[in-house]
């Protein structure tokens, strides 16, 4: 079964309130189970790990019912928690499908945690097996080299590790993040073209492909792929398809992209294979 190990899901059942901001601020429409279900037969996929938005803050109730409606064979979720978490609240989340917690902070504007939040997390997770989901700039790594050195459980680096386009794999951290990766202890999503693209969609987002062959070239035992559905981010949405489509030029190899699509998430994500 084929996962799509990111996106995001938003239920006004769950209306959720962004930091500093009141309400259903940041909410988006057409974005609940039911629409992605959608997305979901079209492109062909049969699992999901859906990622706790921002605007819910460290809420994760959204999460683990969608979860439940997609059914625990066929989906996962990633958290968003403070240290302060209880070991009972740990226990449910991990029941309900929450196998990682994620650490949003590439810019401060409207996080929802803190780096000094990551090891004292990460030594609460060790023991469920779970991970820690890292949304850092590419500078962001290379600053906090020490402390990734130093924790107890897998990593996951969102969207590339987000290397900048203008270094790509010469900046510092594409070889810290695959150092990582080559000693069992990183994964890396290929998501996101659209956040680092100067192509933009009509170009396909062309300029990310050679970041994206470096990281299948060097360590895709280590990689998933997600299409971060709904693009929050986005004015001019891409198509799911089209994104799916990409992975076919950054891995042109069918044994690869089954790695990827397949065994990999299955391994990172505890699915029966």
């Amino acid at each position: 079964m084929q996962c799509d190990s990111h996106i995001h899901i938003y239920d006004r059942a769950f209306p959720g309130s962004q930091p500093g901001q009141g309400g259903a601020a940041g909410f988006v429409d057409h974005a609940d189970v039911a629409a992605y279900r959608e997305v979901q037969a079209r492109m062909g996929t049969q699992r999901a790990v859906i990622v706790t938005p921002r605007i819910y803050g460290t809420d994760n109730a959204v999460t683990v019912d969608a979860i439940r409606q997609l059914g625990i064979d066929h989906a996962r979720g990633v958290a968003v928690l403070h240290p302060d978490v209880s070991d009972t609240e740990l226990d449910a989340l991990n029941e309900g499908g929450i196998r990682g917690i994620r650490f949003t902070l590439y810019t401060a504007k409207h996080a929802a945690v803190s780096f000094e939040m990551v090891e004292p997390l990460a030594h609460r997770i060790a023991e469920l097996g779970w991970h820690v989901q890292l949304h850092w700039t590419a500078e962001q790594v290379v600053e906090h080299r020490a402390l990734l050195a130093r924790l107890p459980c897998a990593m996951v680096f969102d969207h590339r590790a987000r290397l900048p386009l203008q270094t790509g794999t010469h900046h510092a951290a594409f070889g810290i993040v695959r150092e990582l990766a080559e000693a069992g202890r990183a994964w890396i999503k290929l998501s996101g073209p659209y956040l680092d693209s100067a192509a933009g969609l009509a170009a396909r987002y062309a300029d990310i492909t050679p970041m994206a062959r470096a990281w299948v070239d060097a360590v895709p035992e280590r990689l998933v792929w997600g299409s971060d559905w709904p693009h929050v981010t986005e004015t001019h949405q891409p198509d799911d398809v089209m994104l799916l489509d990409l992975l076919a030029d950054w891995a042109p190899d069918d044994a690869t992209r089954d790695r990827i699509l397949v065994a990999n998430p299955a391994e990172l994500y505890g699915f029966a294979i």
